[in-house]
Parts: structure tokens; sequence; C-alpha cells
């Protein structure tokens, strides 16, 4: 690869501090030295899901240089329960619920990490052995008064809501990992950023050159606008079915698909940015999605159960789904077009707006094969659409602009 950076710099949000990344590249290269590249991810819940991939996809690209990747499975720091962006005390998990979580993660991570370039770490194995007075040494390196310059710490502080102890230990021993790791970059999304930071500041308490931080923004779930999750349903699971992640992949909005491609697609940018100029030069945007579509799920089930998941798709939505005989409603619209809640209840799929709006914000509002997630798009006149509310509610619309 001609420049090593480009695809480290792909969707990335800041690198950390960025003109050392491409220095200790070089002089890894040169001594013959893998850098171990270190992602932590707290098992939290049973599955992972796309947006956890993001940060594998990048862990991924380091390993294609030739470099070594930690799979930091937080079974300890899970105990603890991480704070960042919670407005109250995290309940923290049971030791059962971490260990039984974790299982399924080591399942999962092979469907994009390179085996023989993976080392799996359970951070209870350092952490678990700490002793009262090494934990107060750790403490000792990081002081209150910049812990709470933390926006989610700091927010709650001034609040009045309130703070445990045990809460501020998380990013103190998140660092330690990278101590215990020797860590040389650690991956995460944007809101660990004071994390990542941590852990400089702490490998440097220890002796140790500060880790290069590498951050990664939060994927938008099929809503396109909250962060993928799968207590929001809005997520595609990495075990889910071929057919179902196809289905979800296939519903996202036009434009959250570019996002997709760049988070999620191993394509290269080149190729990428030609299908933006087929798009605008008048392609249609849902065969690119399907390209997208064939990647994403051939990625965890093979290219044979993509095409077939594809196919169940075009079966299900362009050939069974729509009745041939289907009647044609033409409505009145402004000029720059209707909002989808107001089209739905003058195409009598809705029995008011703001059923429309509440339907769309649950994600069962679609609109040509693609999920409608704003209640404000506007549907332009002329074109004709098919609109689709659940399961059973169908309509072919048009509209024309009233004068």
């Amino acid at each position: 690869m001609s420049d090593p950076l480009s695809e480290i710099r792909r969707g990335a949000e800041e690198l950390i501090p960025e003109p050392e990344f491409e220095k200790r590249l070089m002089s890894a290269e040169e001594a013959g030295r893998r850098l171990i590249i270190k992602a932590g991810f707290d098992p939290t819940a049973p599955d992972l899901h796309f947006g956890h991939t993001v940060l594998m996809n990048k862990m991924r690209a380091f390993q294609d240089l030739g470099h070594e990747v930690v799979f930091l499975i937080g079974d300890f720091t899970g105990m603890i329960g991480d704070p960042t962006g919670k407005n109250a005390t995290r309940k923290p998990l049971s030791r059962e619920q971490v260990a039984q979580n974790a299982r399924t993660y080591e399942a999962q991570i092979y469907k994009v990490l390179d085996p023989d370039r993976t080392r799996v770490e359970f951070n209870s194995t350092w952490l678990g052995q700490l002793g009262a007075d090494e934990m107060i040494r750790l403490t000792a390196q990081y002081t209150v008064a910049r812990m709470l310059e933390r926006d989610d710490f700091h927010k709650r502080y001034k609040a009045n809501q309130p703070i445990a102890v045990h809460e501020f230990l998380y990013p103190l021993v998140q660092g330690y990992d990278s101590v215990a790791l020797k860590a040389d970059i650690e991956l995460g999304g944007t809101d660990q950023k004071f994390n990542l930071l941590v852990g400089r500041h702490i490998q440097e308490a220890y002796g140790q050159t500060p880790q290069l931080v590498l951050t990664m923004p939060l994927l938008e779930g099929l809503d396109g606008v909250n962060k993928m999750s799968k207590s929001l349903d809005n997520y595609i699971g990495i075990d889910e079915s071929a057919e179902e992640q196809f289905g979800k992949v296939m519903s996202i909005s036009d434009d959250l698909m570019w996002r997709y491609f760049e988070l999620l697609s191993m394509k290269p940018l080149d190729e990428v940015e030609r299908y933006r100029r087929d798009v605008e030069a008048g392609r249609n945007p849902r065969d690119i999605k399907f390209e997208l579509g064939l990647e994403l799920v051939g990625r965890f089930h093979g290219a044979a159960a993509a095409r077939d998941a594809q196919q169940a798709f075009v079966d299900r939505f362009q050939k069974g789904a729509v009745p041939d005989d289907l009647p044609l409603v033409t409505l009145q619209s402004p000029p720059e077009g209707l909002q989808v809640a107001a089209l739905l209840k003058a195409a009598g799929l809705t029995q008011s707006n703001s059923e429309g709006m509440r339907l769309i914000k649950q994600g069962a509002v679609h609109i040509d094969q693609g999920r409608v997630s704003d209640p404000a798009t506007l549907i332009r006149p002329h074109a004709e659409h098919l609109v689709k509310v659940g399961k059973r509610r169908l309509a072919r619309v048009t509209l024309l602009a009233s004068n």
C-alpha cells in the first residue's frame, strides 16, 4: 500500500497526535516490529452488532498492515460499569453475566478479524491481581479535578446528581490495561476519548511511551438518528440470519448508505466514490445498496447466502408483497412536496398525522423499499412511489403539484 495511513484515516474522527502515527508506523516497519493495537469491549450484552464492527474493521486494517491487535474483553471493567454518557450511576454486571456475554464475543469476532494476528485478552487477568497497594498507586496518578473535567461527570456534579467513587476507577483501570498490554495504539469510539487520553497519562506515569489514540464515530442505527443499539431496536446483529441482515441493510436511507460504506465496507474508497458518481448520474441508489448488502452479509454468512438473501428480498418486496392490481392513489401536493406523515394520512394508510409520525419513529414506514426515519422528509411531486406501513398496509402513490 503506497500510503499506509489512507485506510487508517478512513472514517476516523481523530488521530491523537496525528503526526506521530506515520512516524510510529514507519519506525515499526524499519525495525520489523509489529505494533500492539488495543481495543476494549465490555461484555455488557450477549451479542455484537454492526456498530461494534466499526472498531473491528479498523483493527483489521491494522492487521492488513502487519500489526497485532488485542481484542480486549473487559470482564473486570464490565463489573464496574462504564459511566460514559450516563446521567446516573450504572448498575454493575455480575461476574456470571460478564462471563456468559464474553463467551459469545469470542465466537463472533473472527468473522472480521484475522485469527493469526489477533490476541483475545481478559482484563481480569491483571486487574483481578491488583492488590490494594497497587490500586492506591494507580489512583494517585490522577486528580479528582481532572476527572470532573469529563463531560458526563461534570454535568452530573453540577446537577447535584450522585457520582459513585467506583466510577472514577473505570478510566483509570482502562488506562492500566494499556500499561499491562504495552499498547502502542488504542482505538475507541468518540465517546471514549477521555478514557483513551487517560490511558496515555497512565502509561507515562508507569514509564511507558504513551499510546497513540484513534477515535471512530458512533455508527447511526437503522433510524439514521440514534447510535446503533439493541435497546433502541435499530441494530443489525452479527448473528442474525442472512435474510434479516440483508433486509435491514436495504431499509436504511439512501443518505445513510454512504455512512455505512465509509464505516462498515472494506471496498476501496475510489470504488465507493465511483458509486456516488453513478447515483448522481441517475443510477438507482437501490442497486448500490444491493452491493453494500451483498458485501456485509457475505462477510458474516458467505457470498452464496448473501446472494440468496438478495433474491429473497427481491421476491418479497418486488413480487409477492405488491399485488398486481394495487391501485394508484393520486394526491395533491404543494410544489415543494408533501411531508411523509401527511402523505400517509391522505393516502388512507393512517388515521392521523400523529399516528404517521409515531409509526415513522418506530421504523414501520418504508417508501420504495427504504425505511423513512425523519417525519419531516418531503416526498416530491410527479414520481410514483410504493408506500408500505407495517407488514400489510400498501399503496402506490403519486403526487400532483398544485398551482
